[in-house]
């Protein structure tokens, strides 16, 4: 027979609810909608623009240049935006051997060491990027499908990976106060 389930705030997204508790976010002080519209957004322009192409390859066996091309960057966005919305719900995909076992306060000061290192690599790659973006400014790089400014597509890695590393911080933040909390109580 199992026990009972803990009482209190869950360790992550991925941990079971009772049957009688509906899933929520957790309260964030920047609003998930932003990363929530922005994916309607992002998906939207996709379908359209892929539609499109279809329409117009069907009816004169020719098709829009620049769709292939955009395409493919509304799809790297959408997976970074993605993963924004992930990391700041706690939806990112994890190893959870060594984290399965043990007491809920181990359990949660692993979820903010995961929090710190997603937060630590994204910072890193923002930081990384900011100079391809330079050169791609730089040195005038054009786009090889329809020789736009290729900096027009790569500025956003650094702006969405930052995003990712705030709410990887912001993550650890919130299970830090979660600790704090346990130890507390009585």
């Amino acid at each position: 027979m199992s026990s009972p389930p803990e009482s209190g705030a869950q360790l992550d997204a991925a941990s079971p609810l009772p049957p009688d508790i509906e899933a929520a976010d957790e309260p964030v002080k920047v609003p998930l909608a932003i990363e929530d519209w922005a994916t309607v957004v992002i998906m939207a322009l996709l379908a359209c623009i892929t539609f499109a192409n279809v329409l117009v390859r069907y009816f004169t066996d020719s098709s829009f240049a620049w769709t292939e091309e955009f395409s493919v960057f509304l799809m790297i966005l959408l997976a970074m935006v993605g993963g924004c919305g992930a990391v700041a719900r706690d939806r990112h995909i994890r190893i959870e051997y060594f984290s399965g076992e043990g007491s809920m306060a181990r359990r949660r000061r692993l979820a903010q060491f995961g929090a710190a290192m997603v937060a630590l690599l994204f910072l890193l790659m923002a930081a990384l990027s900011v100079r391809v973006v330079w050169d791609d400014y730089r040195f005038e790089e054009t786009s090889p499908g329809i020789g736009v400014p290729q900096w027009w597509y790569s500025v956003w890695l650094p702006i969405v990976s930052t995003a990712i590393a705030l709410r990887a911080i912001g993550l650890m933040i919130r299970r830090g106060r979660q600790v704090d909390e346990e130890t507390r109580a009585p």
